[in-house]
């Protein structure tokens, strides 16, 4: 192995380390409690290294919110539109994921106009809508109901449950509360039945 070749396997680990810790400290602290020396000790990685790798604490943000992102396009390519019960495994697997929480935090953040995650929270959001509505065209949908708007019913319907499930994880039962949104879908004709 040459020595470029290791200093680039460095630089691709010390990465993918700042992002996992920088994903589980804003979902634990939010955005802006969370510092650099903060990353620096979760990670192991030393704090000159991320606005090296980021830029600034912004731009570490948006790595994070576009590695999420690309995780979710490859969940959501995987779904088999027909296979209702590989939907509900995979939303509840996703709400209880610990760095899901990182978007109840920053939804408390980005809600001031003035604030610097506005902007990047809304972009997750959008690449949410483009994941879910690209499985919604998918489906069998009855007449009147556009793949558009029912994404961002979805879309909004999982959030809330997420929401919910955070704030009062004892009220809130994920499995009972998914497998009442895949019936209400499957009676509205939505989607066929899993095998």
């Amino acid at each position: 192995m040459t020595r470029s070749t290791r200093r680039a396997e460095t630089t691709r680990e010390s990465r993918r380390l700042l992002l996992e810790a920088a994903t589980a400290l804003f979902a634990e602290r939010g955005y802006r409690r969370t510092t650099f020396e903060d990353i620096a000790a979760r990670s192991g990685v030393s704090r000159g290294s991320i606005p090296w790798h980021f830029g600034s604490k912004e731009g570490l943000l948006a790595a994070v919110v576009d590695d999420i992102v690309v995780h979710l396009a490859a969940v959501a390519g995987s779904l088999d539109p027909g296979t209702v019960d590989q939907v509900l495994d995979t939303l509840t697997a996703f709400t209880r994921a610990p760095s899901t929480g990182l978007f109840a935090k920053l939804m408390v953040e980005a809600d001031d106009p003035e604030s610097p995650l506005r902007e990047t929270y809304a972009g997750l959001h959008d690449a949410l809508r483009v994941q879910v509505r690209a499985w919604v065209a998918r489906l069998p949908l009855p007449e009147g109901v556009a793949a558009e708007e029912l994404g961002t019913v979805l879309l909004g319907a999982v959030i809330g449950i997420h929401q919910q499930w955070r704030v009062a994880p004892g009220a809130v039962d994920l499995d009972r509360t998914y497998a009442t949104f895949a019936a209400l879908l499957r009676s509205a004709g939505i989607t066929a039945p899993a095998d």
